[in-house]
């Protein structure tokens, strides 16, 4: 099956450490989109689905907020478990060792791709 590529935003929208920009992937046949986000950290775009690894609520405290105030980690707002921006590793709180699940992007040409497929 071939991969699709989905326009998610224009590279400038995506600030160093600063508000993400939100989006959904498809599900399977059976399953509703589900939620999903992309930031910039240390000039390189990452992606992940829009759950914590607590339990499954999204992570933002407010529509795209997903760092920390420090803006060196992202944040859980219901839990305060925080997670690298460039991994998705847990690194404290109550995510106990489990991360946030990885999307593929691709950013060329002034824009931010989501894979899928």
């Amino acid at each position: 099956m071939a991969r699709r590529e989905r326009l998610i935003c224009a590279s400038d929208d995506l600030v160093d450490g600063g508000p993400g920009i939100r989006c959904e992937v498809a599900g399977d046949a059976a399953e509703a989109p589900v939620a999903a986000f992309a930031v910039r950290f240390r000039g390189r775009v990452h992606a992940y689905l829009n759950r914590c690894g607590h339990i499954p609520v999204e992570l933002d405290w407010q529509h795209g907020q997903f760092f920390e105030s420090g803006g060196l980690y992202l944040i859980c707002a219901t839990h305060g478990a925080l997670y690298d921006p460039e991994t998705g590793h847990c690194v404290g709180g109550r995510c106990n060792g489990r991360g946030l699940v990885p999307l593929e992007v691709s950013e060329r040409g002034g824009s931010v791709y989501l894979l899928e497929g």
